[in-house]
């Protein structure tokens, strides 16, 4: 009778421990990254009071017998694990450029300063240094570009850092778009210019003046700031360019800047025509850059952080670098919502996402939690019927025990 107390005690504690992990969960409903647990429970040991028996043929000594079946009576149940569930959670836009979602499996690789943890709550921010922090100040890992904005995810992971505090260099303006009509109506010697913006090494702009000058029928020359001129021609049955692209222009004088007299402009001129229409000659790209300041930056869905600078370029900065396990539900809960590897979760398989079946990435939206409140609530009336139903155990068996100590009297 004893066993049905001890039975009893394992029941009130596997549904209290119950009881624990659903309030857990209630609690962390709207913790941002934070995946549901589920108690699984398991039988303990069992008492054996008789054992199975063979079936006996008959003989000489004893009659035909069937087989018996064992007896066991079972001591009571213990909590054989907490599962994770690491389903989907639904997606929350914030705007916050240092919000990030994973869309499938992976987690975020944050250093504290003595090792890598993984997360899936993306709520990030910028420290005084512009390194991408959690909250309590572990730094994202990933892959930072050079300074063309090239990413060698091959290399070792480190800090990812937001340049907010240095600037884009200037690119020195070597080459030329210029497209439009010329008209075939133009006289000798009459001329149709378009001036562009350039820049020099270290971000001074410039103006460049292009001028074509009609030379005779159907030829041109091409100048830029007064500079030598160079020959270009079209067919006179189609208007079309015969010249081939692109020709290379040596500027004259430059009324600004530090672009030095003699620039040499290597000139796109596959747009060009020679119509008899009015002239639409105009100078419609060049390849140099001022210096920029970071203005902002956009994620791309395999973690790539796009750098937007006040000059208008938009160049990579770095990349997330997103970890995946054999085994996530042996990972170690360490709080403020991080994992750490263990022995049996594997160790981290660290890469770029969309790759491998990592998830991709969102920007600007914050993963939520997956608790199921409905789910949780009758998880609740199962362990406080459980509870109860096992606290009725021990009453019982106590009442059967007070009867049988009354038997002497």
């Amino acid at each position: 009778m004893l066993r049905s107390i001890f039975s009893g005690i394992t029941g009130l504690r596997a549904h209290q421990q119950m009881m624990d992990v659903v309030g857990n969960n209630i609690a962390n409903v709207n913790t941002a990254g934070y995946k549901a647990q589920n108690a699984v429970f398991e039988t303990v040991i069992s008492q054996a009071v008789k054992s199975p028996a063979a079936p006996v043929a008959a003989g000489v000594a004893v009659e035909n017998q069937g087989g018996q079946n064992g007896l066991q009576i079972g001591l009571g149940v213990a909590l054989g694990g907490v599962s994770t569930n690491f389903n989907q959670g639904s997606a929350q836009l914030t705007g916050v450029s240092t919000d990030f979602m994973i869309q499938g499996d992976g987690f975020f690789v944050a250093n504290n300063g003595t090792e890598n943890l993984f997360t899936r709550a993306g709520a990030f921010t910028t420290d005084a240094e512009g390194q991408l922090v959690t909250p309590d100040g572990s730094i994202i890992q990933g892959w930072m570009a050079d300074a063309t904005g090239t990413i060698d995810t091959n290399g070792v992971i480190g800090d990812i850092t937001l340049p907010v505090s240095t600037y884009l260099a200037p690119v020195v303006s070597d080459a030329l778009t210029v497209s439009g009509n010329i008209p075939s109506t133009l006289a000798v010697a009459g001329t149709v210019t378009s001036a562009i913006t350039v820049y020099d090494a270290i971000g001074v702009t410039a103006t460049a003046t292009a001028t074509i000058t009609k030379t005779g029928a159907n030829a041109y020359e091409m100048s830029i700031n007064g500079g030598a001129g160079v020959a270009v021609a079209f067919d006179a049955a189609t208007g079309a360019l015969t010249t081939a692209s692109p020709i290379t222009v040596t500027g004259g004088d430059t009324p600004a800047g530090n672009i030095a007299n003699g620039q040499a402009y290597v000139v796109d001129i596959t747009g060009l025509t020679e119509y008899a229409s009015p002239s639409s000659f105009a100078v419609t790209n060049q390849d140099g850059q001022g210096v920029g300041a970071l203005s902002t930056f956009t994620t791309t869905a395999d973690g790539q952080l796009i750098g937007v600078y006040s000059n208008g370029v938009k160049q990579a900065i770095g990349q997330l670098a997103i970890a995946n396990f054999n085994n996530p539900n042996a990972l170690e809960k360490v709080g403020d919502t991080t994992y750490r590897n263990t022995v049996n979760s594997g160790v981290a398989l660290i890469g770029e996402a969309m790759a491998d079946g990592r998830g991709s990435i969102q920007g600007g939206t914050l993963e939520m939690s997956n608790v199921d409140l409905a789910g949780e609530f009758t998880n609740l009336i199962v362990a406080q019927r459980g509870f109860a139903a096992n606290s009725r155990t021990l009453t019982a068996t106590d009442e059967m025990l007070q009867e049988l100590m009354n038997i002497k009297r």
